[in-house]
Formats: C-alpha cells, structure tokens, sequence
C-alpha cells in the first residue's frame, strides 16, 4: 500500500493550512486505496490570526507542529525527524501556512526562502523520483525547490503568478476543477481556494490532483 507524506502549516486558512483542502486531501488519499502520514516543522508561526475578525492577534504566539496536530487528531510528527525513504509520494495543502511557515512568500514575495525542513525533505523525495503534489498558494515554493524548469499553477492571479515566475518556472492558467502535471519532474499542482468558492469546488481540483499523485507514485 502506498504512504503519502502530507505536510501541514498549521491550522487555519489565515495563518496556517486550509483546514477544507488538507481534510479532503486526506480523505482522497485514502480513497484511492493509500495511507498517509501528517508531518511539520516544529517553529512558531508566524502570527496568529483572529479568523472571526480576520485580523492579527497581538501577543500571541502558536507552535506550527502543535496547530497541525489539531488537524491530524494528535497523528503528526516532526517533519525533522521524516525519513523520505519511507514515503512513496508528498502532497502539501495550501493555507497561508504555506505562505508563512513553509516560506515567507507572504511577507517577501519573488525574494523569498522556504524552511530548510521543508526543502530537505521535499528534494529528498523529488531527487527520488517521487511525486509531489501542491495547492493552493503553496505552489509558490515550486520554483526554490524544484527549480527554474518547473510548470505550475495557481489558478489565474497575474500578480501572484508574476511574483512567482520572478523566481523561475513557467505558471499555466488554470481552472478551479483542472490540475496542472509537469511530467518530468513529476510535480503535480491545482488552485483550490485560490479559485474556489465552495468546499465542493475545491474538492474537484484537489481529488484530482491525489489521483494523479498516487498515480504516479
């Protein structure tokens, strides 16, 4: 039976993963008959967003392994003890987690960094020859882990798009039900809530890209 690696960023859309997008994530994992494993890195957040108010927390301060675990029913570990050999594929949900946890696309734009537990563990699985899935705005780390060689998408904000072409890659327009493949890196991406207005609408794109992951696992 195949096992997916799935790393969180939290959560909660605002300052962690998307709650929707990584619970359907795993619910398509195990619909097309493989398992999974949550993982993320154990730092604090970035901030803490009130999502009634939508607005920062002041003096405030949450551990991302922590959040995540809220997601996972307590079933995380720390993404710096995960062996990529023990993972036949990973898939990354979107959130502004992504955004702020993973990397600082957020705050830093074309010039940002990605954690260094997510890139070790990401090109570990990648230099494998095993696939990786991204949605939402986590495919903004494509071209800093993959390289400037990548296709990606994230749905069909120019200015996002633009921001991330800056650091390499090419993005591909692309609808709320539609993913988008590169081949020979072997990297699957699809909007989500980048698009979506709905749960069902995002559960198209997602459904598809787990599919497809396993597929080509």
């Amino acid at each position: 039976m195949k096992k997916v690696a799935v790393i969180l960023s939290g959560c909660g859309v605002y300052d962690g993963s998307e709650i929707y997008e990584s619970v359907l994530t795993l619910l398509s994992i195990e619909e097309n008959g493989a398992t999974y494993q949550c993982m993320a890195p154990n730092i604090e957040q970035m901030h803490v967003v009130n999502h009634l108010s939508g607005e920062p927390s002041e003096g405030e301060s949450r551990n991302v392994l922590i959040e995540s675990a809220r997601l996972a029913r307590g079933e995380v570990i720390d993404l710096a003890t995960a062996s990529a050999a023990d993972y036949d594929a990973l898939i990354i949900p979107g959130g502004f987690g992504a955004a702020k946890n993973l990397s600082n696309f957020a705050i830093e734009g074309s010039n940002s960094q990605v954690n260094p537990d997510v890139v070790a563990f990401t090109q570990a699985i990648h230099k494998a020859g095993k696939p990786v899935g991204l949605m939402c705005i986590a495919p903004a780390m494509t071209p800093l882990l993959f390289g400037q060689d990548i296709n990606f998408t994230i749905g069909n904000d120019p200015e996002t798009a633009g921001a991330i072409e800056a650091m390499g890659g090419t993005h591909n327009s692309c609808g709320v039900d539609e993913i988008v493949t590169d081949q020979e890196l072997k990297v699957i991406t699809t909007p989500a809530y980048m698009l979506a207005g709905s749960i069902s609408e995002a559960s198209s794109g997602i459904r598809k890209l787990v599919e497809q992951v396993i597929r080509m696992a």
